[in-house]
């Protein structure tokens, strides 16, 4: 019998109310729940035209972004990148970023490595100001 474990990441906890986003931000993060041991996997469902009141980096930890719905801008230190569905933008570790969505909102999978579980995040409250 093969050790696996299955979730739907749409019914994994939403962790934004927690935190005073729920406004515009479903914030789904899997690792627990799928007992991951060096990786993470989240879904963010972010409201038409919000923008994630911060800006996070981390230490080691590199991250690929995939927009699977709608349409969304991510900023990357001084760079800002249009995402289109079903692209994958890799960013380093140490890169700050922070995703804005588009007049229809965005849907975007987030996949991360190595991960031990340990907060090696840096986060920065509205980083991205015009």
């Amino acid at each position: 019998m093969s050790d696996h474990t299955i979730v739907n990441l749409r019914e994994v906890e939403d962790m934004a109310p927690k935190f005073g986003l729920s406004d515009g931000l479903e914030s789904r993060f899997a690792r627990v729940p799928l007992e991951l041991q060096n990786s993470g996997v989240s879904l963010f469902r972010v409201a038409p035209d919000f923008r994630m009141p911060f800006g996070h980096r981390h230490e080691a930890q590199e991250e690929v972004y995939v927009l699977v719905s709608g349409t969304a801008r991510i900023k990357l230190d001084d760079e800002v990148v249009d995402l289109r569905p079903w692209d994958a933008i890799r960013v380093p570790g140490p890169t700050m970023r922070c995703i804005e969505a588009g007049p229809d909102g965005a849907e975007v999978i987030a996949f991360g490595a190595p991960s031990d579980g340990n907060a090696d995040v840096e986060m920065t409250p509205r980083w991205w100001s015009d």
